[in-house]
């Protein structure tokens, strides 16, 4: 790991190289932890074709961090480069470093409903600490993020191309989607006529993007705030229940241990809604259940366009790694329109404030 040594010496640390260690296991970048003599760092390369304006990515980083640090909030500390930069340029390859978190963890799978309404509760502490922030500031890091016409769009343009050859493999996948397509645009219609507001929002809202203290199990920080920027509510919410109920992790290949669990999502409805309960709005409100629906359905669309492209986007450990993820996603989908029913009732206990039975 010497290499990432080697970048952290461009950075305003302290100490003497200790060790430096692969760290994290997400789809995008690139992680390293680098620990010194006397502190620990986390390094990571932003991945430039994801995230084509650095400059902005990691303004919206500073200005929110910024916010939650006067708030006294525990979050994520960018340490500059040596001249005083957010993030540094080695040639075509871009590098930022945080602070690491020390006696912290992150779960990809809830391990207790009382883990879930824990973390339900941060995010919802999230939104609520920046409600007061000026959303206009924030630089829409990725167009159409959580667009989901859009993410179905991209879906069908990639089965036209067919630019791997895959297409004749997963026509039933593609047509699990094309069913649904109706319903794609129910959030951003109502986002366009106001019916229901724009929020500053996290946008990927899974499980490990919240730290837990090691010893305690309490919330330390919310993490991963590459696509803080407007949005709505149902994004954060939907997309949380997609791996925060979700009773297999998105990589499991065996489709008969992939559900739903209604315990987690009652749970995460019970430290979400509370949190959040006097601003919401009865659109957000009647769309809470629907939104997990869709957030499942966005993020298999993304799998199956990225495994029809070739896997150009997500990083993969093999050929058919994100046709398993895609079609873990429609598993996913099609227990929760089994159990919808059950969820929009629970969703209306927890914003009534009755505790389930």
């Amino acid at each position: 790991m010497n290499e990432a040594w080697s970048i952290a010496q461009k950075f305003c640390i302290r100490g003497e190289h200790v060790s430096s260690t692969r760290w994290g296991d997400g789809h995008i970048n690139r992680t390293y932890r680098v620990t010194t003599s006397s502190d620990d760092y986390i390094v990571q390369q932003i991945n430039k074709t994801v995230f084509a304006d650095v400059d902005s990515l990691m303004n919206n980083i500073k200005l929110v961090t910024e916010h939650l640090g006067k708030k006294g909030k525990e979050t994520l500390e960018i340490i500059p480069t040596l001249d005083n930069k957010l993030y540094l340029r080695q040639g075509e390859e871009y590098f930022r470093m945080y602070r690491y978190i020390g006696n912290s963890r992150s779960y990809s799978l809830a391990t207790s409903p009382n883990m879930v309404r824990s973390v339900a509760a941060a995010f919802g502490q999230f939104q609520r600490d920046l409600a007061d922030f000026d959303a206009t500031l924030l630089a829409e890091t990725i167009p159409f993020f959580h667009h989901t016409p859009t993410r179905y769009h991209n879906l069908l343009a990639a089965v036209e191309k067919n630019t791997s050859g895959r297409v004749a493999e997963v026509t039933d996948e593609i047509e699990f989607f094309t069913q649904r397509a109706a319903e794609y645009s129910y959030v951003t219609d109502l986002l366009t006529t106001g019916e229901i507001p724009s929020r500053v929002t996290h946008n990927d809202t899974k499980i490990n993007n919240i730290l837990l203290d090691a010893d305690t199990g309490e919330v330390r920080a919310v993490i991963d705030l590459d696509t803080v920027m407007p949005g709505s509510l149902l994004y954060d919410f939907g997309d949380a229940l997609r791996t925060g109920a979700a009773l297999a992790d998105e990589d499991e290949k065996d489709r008969s241990k992939v559900g739903f669990s209604l315990d987690l999502y009652t749970a995460y409805c019970e430290g979400f809604i509370p949190t959040l309960r006097e601003t919401l709005t009865p659109a957000e409100r009647d769309l809470l259940a629907f939104s997990a629906k869709l957030m499942t359905a966005e993020c298999g669309m993304r799998f199956l366009t990225d495994y029809i492209d070739g896997d150009v986007y997500f990083a993969t450990a093999y050929a058919e790694h994100n046709l398993v993820r895609a079609r873990n996603q429609i598993a996913l989908v099609a227990d929760i329109e089994r159990k919808y029913d059950q969820m929009c009732e629970i969703a209306n206990r927890a914003y009534n404030g009755q505790e389930e039975k």
